[in-house]
Order: structure tokens, then sequence, then C-alpha cells
């Protein structure tokens, strides 16, 4: 069942120091939406800056798809202040424009209206913009403008210092790698637990299917939401942002250098189903950036990724050669609607409990067979994970256990890291967030996923997220900055929109020609 870390959470309570200087970082999405709920036509602001080039503010596969970025922060209070700010001065930005406040968009008539991010006219540029061309062929529009919240987690040097210290292991980066590969190993193993206390997408519009067919059992309300009943996030199943034509790509995470040649392998591979589809239409109109199973790097969809920072035109998977592993990124949270910049305290502060047990616990290697057996606890979670008796597998073929008792189970690890990371700050806002999400396992109707499936049935998901986005809009408007200024972010919009200029005016290669000197 849960792995025995009694002896590494020994070891951590002797060194409680070493937990000191977490860094984290977070990344929200949100679809900028008109008074009545429909997708915004406009395009990205431009008294917000250069997508391309700003530090806070860019977007993601649409124009009217926002994304925020905090830099990396070690406080908790800062981290989440300096993204409400990015928020604040949004919303005052966007006159009567909205940001939805959910993962799963509604009112959308026609996915092919949906207009693609722009970037400018840089080679770089008009990449970005075709890669996003690629992913709407591939997969349709619609999966997306889905929306979500990444949280970037980084342990400091000293942690990994400690932890290595007088065992027979590899030194320096290496070593750092390899910890960082068993966090993630656990997290295909025990990371349903996200889903299940912070899935927030129980249902969605009739008119996300557009006429699809689909096998899912679902109910409907007179409003023509679709839901599960006990579902948790449905943005994580096979309706939202998954690709199963990756299931057989060999990715795996025991060693970086084995995880970084599958995943250039991936991106190397003639596809049949998109060299059929080839790179340009018969007027001569791009489709894709090429036909591989993976355009690039950043196609793999996967709930947790391996992340160094990248220099200046350097792939990520290269930047993982050269300096290993810096830090993770966790893909799992849905936006949370009970939020208005989408993500909570009580979120981080269980992210950060479950990471450093991930570290901790033994992880054994996994093939890819493995990897994709873990999915099946994964699924249940998704589509039924408040379903009372809810039985998990611990392994391909093992045993079952319930589901609370898991849960219940691996709680009572977390508390004795809540502890120790209490003990640094001298309060007990860690073992308080403990107390408070191990009861959604005795009592599912805790979880976000069954609050705001209530609410939802009472007004509709266009209803539900038209109030609460009116509600944030003008919460955030009227709210003081607190970590930045207005002149903080007028300064950054003229240097990222001078950037992007200096960019572009530094081509020197056509686009075919540029495209291959990247390929």
């Amino acid at each position: 069942m849960i792995p025995d870390v009694s002896q590494a959470l020994s070891w951590l309570e002797a060194h409680p120091d070493a937990l000191k200087g977490i860094g984290r970082g977070i990344e929200r999405e949100t679809l900028r939406v008109r008074p009545d709920g429909h997708l915004a036509t406009t395009g990205h602001p431009k008294s917000l800056g250069s997508a391309l080039t700003h530090k806070w503010i860019t977007t993601d596969f649409a124009e009217t798809l926002l994304e925020f970025i905090t830099p990396v922060e070690g406080d908790i209070d800062k981290l989440l202040a300096f993204l409400r700010d990015i928020h604040r001065h949004t919303s005052r930005d966007l006159g009567e424009e909205r940001m939805w406040p959910m993962s799963m968009p509604c009112l959308i008539e026609d996915s092919q209206n949906i207009e693609l991010a722009q970037y400018g006219s840089s080679n770089i540029g008009k990449m970005k913009t075709l890669y996003r061309e690629g992913l709407k062929n591939r997969y349709g529009s619609l999966m997306q403008v889905i929306s979500g919240v990444h949280y970037n987690f980084s342990l400091p040097l000293s942690f990994w210092q400690a932890w290595g210290e007088g065992k027979d292991e590899k030194s320096g980066q290496d070593a750092i790698s390899e910890g960082y590969l068993r966090l993630i190993r656990n997290y295909y193993r025990f990371g349903w637990v996200i889903p299940y206390l912070f899935g927030a997408s129980p249902a969605i519009c009739s008119s996300f299917l557009q006429g699809k067919e689909t096998k899912l059992p679902f109910e409907k309300t007179e409003k023509g939401m679709l839901y599960l009943p006990y579902a948790t996030s449905l943005r994580l199943s096979d309706l939202g942002y998954t690709n199963k034509s990756q299931n057989g790509l060999g990715i795996t995470f025991n060693n970086l250098p084995d995880y970084v040649k599958a995943l250039k392998a991936a991106i190397k591979t003639p596809s049949k189903e998109y060299g059929e589809m080839g790179i340009k239409d018969e007027q001569g109109n791009w489709l894709q950036l090429n036909t591989n199973v993976l355009q690039i790097e950043n196609e793999l969809y996967a709930p947790i990724r391996p992340k160094r920072v990248t220099r200046s035109g350097e792939n990520p998977s290269d930047a993982l050669l050269r300096g290993g592993i810096e830090y993770i990124e966790v893909r799992s949270l849905d936006i949370n609607p009970f939020s208005a910049i989408g993500v909570d305290e009580n979120q981080v502060r269980f992210l950060d409990l479950f990471l450093i047990w991930c570290t901790l616990a033994d992880a054994p290697e996994m093939s890819s067979d493995e990897l994709l057996c873990t999915r099946t606890n994964w699924n249940r979670v998704i589509l039924e994970g408040r379903k009372p008796g809810l039985m998990l597998g611990m392994g391909c073929g093992e045993a079952q256990h319930p589901l609370a008792e898991v849960g219940k189970t691996l709680f009572k690890d977390l508390r004795r890291v809540a502890e120790t990371l209490d003990s640094q700050q001298g309060n007990h806002l860690y073992q308080e967030v403990c107390d408070r999400l191990v009861a959604s396992f005795d009592d599912p109707d805790l979880t976000y996923s069954a609050r705001f499936l209530n609410a939802l049935k009472d007004n509709g998901i266009d209803g539900t997220g038209l109030a609460l986005a009116e509600q944030y809009r003008h919460q955030l408007a009227e709210e003081s900055l607190e970590i930045l200024t207005e002149s903080d972010f007028e300064q950054e919009a003229v240097r990222s929109n001078a950037s992007q200029q200096e960019i572009e005016e530094s081509d020197t290669l056509n686009f075919e020609d540029f495209l291959k000197s990247r390929s």
C-alpha cells in the first residue's frame, strides 16, 4: 500500500533546517470572456505588453487564454500576493471583460472561431503560433482552451547535501536529478490524491462535446449541464487535457539520460496519422510544425514534468542534459473556483507536504507499462473519486485497498512532514492544512469537486461561472497592489514590447530556413 517512510521521516525530523529555502512558482491560465460569458473576440490587450516577452503576463493556446506567471519565491504569502497583483492589474485593464473562474470552458458555439495566440512577425513568434496550429489540427481547439494551474517546486541545495551525506550515492547534480525522478515516480503512483482533494471540474457544458459521442454515463440537468455524480476532474479525463496517442512512446522516469533519449526520439519519430495530414494544405498554408509524434517537447502531455530553466534557443531536454533537473512542474491542479486567483494557500501547503513525501519515499523503477498502469487509479479518482467504498490498486495486479484508507495512511506521514515545516516557522499552518484535508477521506462532500458540483447543479455552469467572474472582477479591481506597483507593470509592458521589436528586427533567415535550423 503506502511505502514505509518512517526512517526517512525520522531523518527529516532530525534535519529540519534542510527544508529552509524551498522554491515555489505558479502559472495560472484563464480565459477572457465577455459579460455574457462567451469567449472574448478581442486580441491580447496591447496595454498588457507583449505576450512573447512579458515576464508575468502571456497567452497560452489562444489569444483569449491568458497565462500569469510568478517568479520563484520562497515565501508562500508573497508568492500568492504577487499572483494576486497580476490579477488585480489585469482586472483593471480588461474593462468589461472578465476572467473565467474555472477549468472547463462553457459558452463556445464554434471552436473554429477560437483565434490562436499571436506573437508578432519574428520567426520565433510565428513558430509559436504554428505550433498551436498543429495542436488545433491534431487534437482540436476545445481541448486546448481548458485551463489549469501549474505549480513549480524545488528543494534547496542544503536538503540534497544533507540527504546525500554519508550515503554511497552519486554526488552533486546527478544525485539531485535522481531525487527528483524518485519524486516523479511516486507522483505517478500516488498523485491521484490531488484530483481527489482539489479536482474542481465534475461537470461540463453539453456544448463542450460539440456533438461528439461519449461513453461516459453523464447525467444531465435542466440547464443542459452534463456531470458525473462522483467525478472530481473531467479536465484530467480523456475528455480533457490528455492524449492517448502518446501512450506508446516508452518514456520512463528511472534515469535522466533514458528520459531525454525517449523524449528526443518522439520528436524525431514520424507519425502516420500526422503524415497524412501534411505540413501544408493545398493552398500552401501551414498546418503543423512537422509530422512527427511530437512537434516539440512541450506537446508531451504529462501530469508532472522535470524542468530546468533554458538558455536562449535551448530545448528543454538539452537544458536537462546540461545541468540536470532543477525543479519539477506539477500540472494536475484544476482552477480553484473558490479563489479569485485560481489557487489558495491550502493547496500550496499541501503540495509542499506531498512533494517532500514523494522525495523521501522509496520509489522502485517503473517500466513504461507500469507507468500506464498507474493511470488506472488516476482514472478511477477522476471519474468516480467520491464514490462510497471506492477501491484503488497499489500496482499492476496488486491487491485493492479502499481509497479512504490509503488517503488517511498517507496523511499520517504528511502530518510528520507538517510538524517539521511548522517547527521552522513557529506556527501550525501546515498541520492545520493536514487536519482540514484529511477529513475529506471520511466525508467526500468536503472535497472541492463535491462543493462545486452543488453550486453548479443550482445555477448551471454558465450561471455559476458568470456570477463568480463578476464577483472576482469587482473584488480584484478594487484591491490595492501589495508587491508590485502600477509603474512596475507599465515598465514591463514597455520593456516587453521593445524586446519583441528587437527580436523581430534581428531575424536574418526566412521562416522555412528558420524551421530547418531548429529541427
